[in-house]
C-alpha cells in the first residue's frame, strides 16, 4: 500500500511542472542571485563610475588624476561629454552628473592642493592653516561608492607622489627639531627626485598643504537633499515593495478569467458583442485601476506615517503609477491566459514575480550588483518602474526626464495585452 501511494505521489509530482520548478529551479535561482551579489563585494564594486574635477591643475593634482584613472576599481570621467569628449568638467557639471544618477561620486580637487608652504604669500608654516579639502560630491543612495572612492583616493595620495610624502615628513621633522643643514637638504632633494615618478620633476618636492601623515583631507558632500538618507530609504522601499505586490495583485486578479471559464461565464461573455478583445480590454482596465489604487494607498501611508514627500511630487507619482499599473495589469493577464488552473497561476506567478523582484531591485538595491547583473535587471519590469519612482522622489527629476521609463512601461503594457490576446484564442475555439 505504501509503495502504491509513493508511486502515485511520484506520478503526480512528475506531471506538475510548477511544483518541480518551485522544488528545484527557484531555490537555485535565488541562491545564485544572492550569492553573486553578496559573496564577493570586490567584484561588485570593481568598476565604480566617478567624475573628477581638477580645479588645482598642479603637478600633484594631475598625478592624482592619472593614478585614479589607473585604478581597476574605478571608471573615471573628466570631460563634460560622453566618451571623454568636450571641455573638462567643472564642479557644477560634476554635481549635475551626480544628481542625475550618471555617477554616484564626483571628486573635486580644490585650488591650493598642490601648493607648497614655501609658495604662500604670507609665508605661514605648515599646520597653521586649514587644509584645502578634497570634496566627494556624493549621492548617498549608494553608501558604498563614497567609502570605496575615499579609500582609493587616500591610497593614490601615498603612491602617486611618494616624494611629496617624504617632503611633508621632513617639514614636520624640521618644525620640531630644527632645519636641516645645507648638506642634508641637498642630499634629501636628490633622494626625493630619484623616487619621484619620472625621476626629475622640478615640482616633485612641492608639498601640498592638505597632505599629512593621515593622507588627503576629504569631506563627503551630500548633493541630493536634506534628510536625504531617510527619504531615500523610504522611497526605495515604497517603490520596491509596492511594485512587487502590485504584480502579485494583478496576477491574482487576472485569475478571475480562469474562474469564469470554470463557471461558464467566460464563454457567454466571449460570444457577446464585446468578444474576446473586449473582455480582455475590460479586465485590463479594471485591474489597472485597482493597481493604481493600491499604489496610491501604499505611498499615502508612507507620506502620513514615514514622511514620504508625496504631495510635492504628485505629478511624477501619477505618471509613473499610471504606466506601472497598466503594464502590471497586462502582465497579470498574460500569466492568467497561460495558466490552466488557479493553482497553476499561483505557482507560475510566484516563480516569475519573485525572480523578477530579486533581479530587478525590489528586494535589495541594484547598485549592490555587478555591472552585468545591473544590465540584466533592465530586462525585468521591476527595474524600470523602480528607476522611474526614484527619479521622482529621490532625484527630483523634471517630468520630461521620465520618458525612458514611461516609454518602456507603456510599450510593455501593449506587448502584454497583445500576448494575452494571442494566448486567449484557446477560449474562442473551445
Amino acid at each position: 500500500m505504501i509503495a502504491t501511494l509513493l508511486r502515485i505521489g511520484w506520478i503526480t509530482f512528475k506531471r506538475d511542472r510548477v511544483v518541480k520548478a518551485l522544488t528545484f529551479a527557484v531555490p537555485i535561482v535565488f541562491f545564485s542571485i544572492f550569492a553573486t551579489v553578496f559573496s564577493n563585494q570586490r567584484d561588485v564594486t570593481r568598476r565604480i563610475k566617478i567624475a573628477v574635477v581638477d580645479e588645482d591643475q598642479s603637478a600633484f593634482s594631475q598625478k592624482l588624476v592619472a593614478a585614479l584613472k589607473k585604478e581597476g576599481a574605478l571608471s573615471v570621467r573628466t570631460a563634460s561629454g560622453d566618451d571623454q569628449e568636450g571641455p573638462a568638467l567643472d564642479r557644477a557639471g560634476a554635481e549635475a552628473l551626480v544628481k542625475a544618477g550618471t555617477v554616484p561620486v564626483a571628486v573635486v580637487l580644490p585650488k591650493g592642493l598642490g601648493v607648497s608652504p614655501q609658495l604662500w604669500p604670507d609665508g605661514s608654516a605648515s599646520g597653521n592653516r586649514p587644509s584645502p579639502k578634497v570634496a566627494l560630491l556624493s549621492d548617498v543612495s549608494d553608501p558604498i561608492a563614497p567609502q570605496v572612492v575615499q579609500g582609493l583616493l587616500q591610497k593614490v595620495s601615498f603612491t602617486a607622489a611618494p616624494e611629496v610624502m617624504a617632503t611633508e615628513g621632513i617639514a614636520m621633522f624640521e618644525r620640531y627639531t630644527g632645519p636641516l643643514t645645507p648638506a642634508q637638504r641637498q642630499s634629501f632633494d636628490r633622494w626625493s627626485k630619484s623616487i619621484a615618478p619620472g625621476g626629475s620633476d622640478p615640482n616633485a618636492t612641492a608639498s601640498p598643504r592638505s597632505l599629512s601623515t593621515m593622507g588627503l583631507a576629504t569631506e563627503v558632500v551630500d548633493v541630493m537633499q536634506k534628510d536625504s538618507r531617510k527619504s531615500n530609504t523610504i522611497s526605495f522601499f515604497a517603490a520596491g515593495v509596492g511594485v512587487m505586490f502590485l504584480l502579485f495583485t494583478c496576477a491574482g486578479a487576472g485569475g478571475a478569467l480562469l474562474e469564469e471559464e470554470e463557471s461558464g461565464t467566460l464563454g457567454r461573455l466571449v460570444s457577446s458583442r464585446a468578444g474576446m478583445s473586449g473582455v480582455l480590454l475590460g479586465k485590463w482596465l479594471f485591474i489597472a485601476l485597482m493597481g493604481m489604487a493600491q499604489m496610491a494607498i501604499m505611498f499615502s501611508w508612507g507620506a502620513v506615517v514615514f514622511g514620504l514627500p508625496l504631495f510635492s511630487h504628485l505629478p511624477g507619482f501619477l505618471i509613473m503609477t499610471a504606466v506601472t499599473a497598466a503594464a502590471a495589469a497586462g502582465f497579470g493577464l498574460v500569466l492568467a491566459t497561460l495558466s490552466r488552473t488557479r493553482a497553476q497561476l499561483s505557482g507560475l506567478g510566484t516563480i516569475v514575480i519573485l525572480s523578477m523582484s530579486a533581479l530587478g531591485g525590489s528586494m535589495f538595491p541594484r547598485f549592490l550588483m555587478s555591472d552585468t547583473m545591473q544590465q540584466a535587471g533592465l530586462l525585468t519590469f521591476n527595474a524600470w518602474a523602480l528607476d522611474g519612482y526614484l527619479k521622482v522622489f529621490w532625484r527630483d527629476a523634471p517630468l520630461v526626464q521620465l520618458w525612458p521609463q514611461v516609454l518602456v512601461l507603456a510599450s510593455l503594457a501593449l506587448i502584454f495585452l497583445a500576448a494575452a490576446r494571442l494566448f486567449a484564442r484557446r477560449w474562442e475555439s473551445a
